[in-house]
């Protein structure tokens, strides 16, 4: 079931005609409700293996809701448009009916009318919790044990001081605000475009598929080129880190006994195959794989802490609402690091070590973000010490999350997070200190007298989602375009670093030559058009470095344009200077497209 939860001053509505031939027949054709919670709802194929709990469970988010923003009046619109896997006709008539008098034990309640054509208008206040909505599932538990536990929001600075953000003075932490606010009321549904969208369309490098479902992206050339340069360095980056890299399947037997329990955590982000008497589900993370290979393995104390890896393709059923361009996705690659520690000791060393490769990742990236830890009470406690160096490490205030009990297989969490051009925020790399998986894959090893132990597990993903950093970096321009400056990928991951364009066709073959002798990714605009409309396409293109070539580029000196602060004028040597500058010795890839841009297609 899917409910969209608005706090309104009022909601009305006017039945027009019958949608469907069995819609009941009205006493009254329109009505209204004021200072209401008004809730639309879709009632979904899944519902119909439990329409009691489904009842029981959309009531209590309900009624948590109508608590929260102060109202006693309910109206319940069926609203079909919220899903694309609708329950039959039948179904969903009597779940309403349940639904409006489950929550009319309670609440004044009204209902618009199911199976009809209508008019509607309201006003919807505009507070944080005005606009929010709900997935609903058979299951008891409807939102993970991490977002439906009780917890509370801090501030933690890098002097130690823990101060509740509510009481706490953002003054030149504007963005951590903006962050704390969005964790503590926001909602995942995206209600307007982020701008990372219409740039990774203009530019060519990522779009939707209308061949597949949503969620699922095709990638182009210089998008695919982007990417690949950011799967390859995180991949060194763990394997540099002392992880061995292993691969695992993509799909895995719903009825295995290690992992049917797991997947009855996440109900909603599967996705479900028939394999003759089988039933398969796609991986939505690298690490039942790993767990069931770790399982397997003879592990000695000696050789802990012990990191697997893998760069790992996943397939998560995210919702629809919660698709945004390349932000969330229902395909995506991560990398995957699981680490075996011995003791407590053992695992907070790796999670600082993989906490500092993180912010490196992230410097590598020029990525600005806000930190966040999340605890469990009691293990803060036990180390108030390890919370404090992690915000010394990061130099800056960071928003600590700390629940009151544990409801789920962490006691800690690291996360970087970005905050987007529409007022969300999400996450990229995360550091998790899990307890409980260890022992439920039964994952052991030999202590010092040759006893079994179960081990404290880390996972880590050093970048998180490789489609959501470009989707980060794309996010970060976008605001910097806003102020007026100009948009740039990073020097290393640009598609085209160099772009010459030859003033007359005479200068095509010195241009090529030079891209030979560059050690960058350099194209050459050979087209028939103005030199002032080719420097205007490589500026749409974010082209960090062009080159006009006439005769004076010939004797070796160069007038560069460039995004970034360069100097007027370069020598053939200062230009491979300031490319080994911007380059750092970081990854390198040929052009992902024909070097003469009168070879090229079009993608959109």
């Amino acid at each position: 079931m899917k409910l969209l939860l608005l706090h309104t001053d009022y909601i009305e509505y006017e039945a027009k005609q019958k949608a469907i031939d069995s819609a009941p027949e009205l006493d009254a054709m329109e009505d209204r409700l004021d200072e209401a919670l008004t809730v639309f709802v879709a009632v979904e194929r899944g519902d119909e293996s439990d329409i009691d709990a489904v009842v029981d469970n959309a009531a209590h988010n309900i009624r948590e809701v109508a608590s929260k923003v102060g109202v006693d009046s309910v109206m319940l619109y069926p609203y079909a448009h919220l899903s694309s896997e609708l329950a039959g006709i039948d179904t969903a008539q009597e779940t309403l009916t349940m639904l409006h008098d489950h929550l009319a034990e309670t609440h004044t309640v009204k209902r618009a009318p199911f199976g009809w054509y209508k008019a509607f208008a309201l006003r919807c206040k505009g507070h944080p919790l005005a606009e929010l909505s709900r997935t609903v599932t058979p299951e008891k538990k409807q939102e993970t044990a991490e977002t439906s536990a009780a917890s509370t929001f801090y501030v933690l600075t890098p002097d130690g001081d823990l101060i509740r953000a509510d009481d706490y003075d953002f003054t030149g932490n504007e963005e951590l605000k903006k962050f704390y606010e969005y964790e503590a009321h926001g909602s995942r549904t995206a209600e307007q475009e982020p701008a990372h969208i219409r740039l990774m369309q203009d530019l060519e490098l990522v779009d939707y598929e209308p061949g597949s479902g949503p969620g699922h992206m095709r990638w182009y050339p210089k998008g695919r080129l982007v990417k690949k340069l950011l799967e390859r360095t995180v991949e060194d980056m763990c394997l540099q880190a002392g992880a061995m890299e292993v691969e695992t399947p993509l799909m895995y037997d719903a009825e295995h006994p290690a992992l049917k329990k797991y997947l009855s955590k996440f109900p909603a982000r599967q996705y479900r195959i028939c394999s003759g008497k089988d039933e398969l589900f796609m991986r939505f993370a690298a690490c039942f794989g790993q767990y069931l290979m770790a399982h397997d393995m003879v592990i000695s104390y000696r050789q802990l802490p012990l990191r697997l890896f893998e760069l790992a393709r996943s397939f998560r059923r995210e919702q629809h609402g919660e698709l945004s361009g390349i932000k969330r996705l229902r395909a995506f690659t991560m990398p995957d690091m699981h680490t075996l520690c011995a003791n407590r000791g053992q695992a907070l060393d790796e999670f600082q070590r993989q906490f500092k490769l993180s912010l490196d990742w992230i410097r590598l990236n020029e990525l600005q973000g806000e930190v966040a830890v999340r605890f469990v009470r009691s293990f803060y406690e036990d180390n108030p010490e390890f919370a404090a160096d992690l915000a010394r490490e990061w130099g800056r205030p960071i928003l600590v999350e700390m629940w009151d009990e544990r409801s789920f297989y962490f006691v800690a969490k690291y996360e970087f997070n970005m905050n987007d051009t529409v007022g969300k925020s999400f996450a990229l790399s995360t550091v998790q200190i899990d307890v409980e998986n260890p022992e439920s894959f039964d994952i052991t090893y030999a202590d010092e007298q040759g006893e079994q132990q179960h081990p404290l597990l880390l996972h880590t993903s050093i970048s998180g989602g490789i489609d959501r950093c470009i989707c980060a970096l794309l996010e970060a321009e976008a605001k910097k375009m806003r102020r007026g400056d100009k948009g740039m990928l990073p020097f290393w991951l640009s598609p085209t670093q160099i772009r010459l364009i030859p003033v007359r066709d005479e200068f095509i073959d010195d241009c090529l030559q030079l891209a030979m002798d560059l050690p960058a990714r350099v194209d050459v605009d050979d087209r028939d058009a103005s030199v002032s409309k080719r420097i205007r396409t490589a500026e749409k293109e974010w082209v960090p470095v062009i080159i006009v070539y006439g005769d004076r580029e010939q004797d070796g000196v160069f007038q560069p344009r460039c995004r970034f602060d360069c100097p007027d004028q370069l020598s053939f040597d200062e230009l491979q200077a300031l490319i080994e500058e911007h380059m750092q010795n970081r990854c390198h890839a040929p052009l992902p497209l024909p070097q003469l841009l009168s070879r090229r297609p079009r993608f959109r």
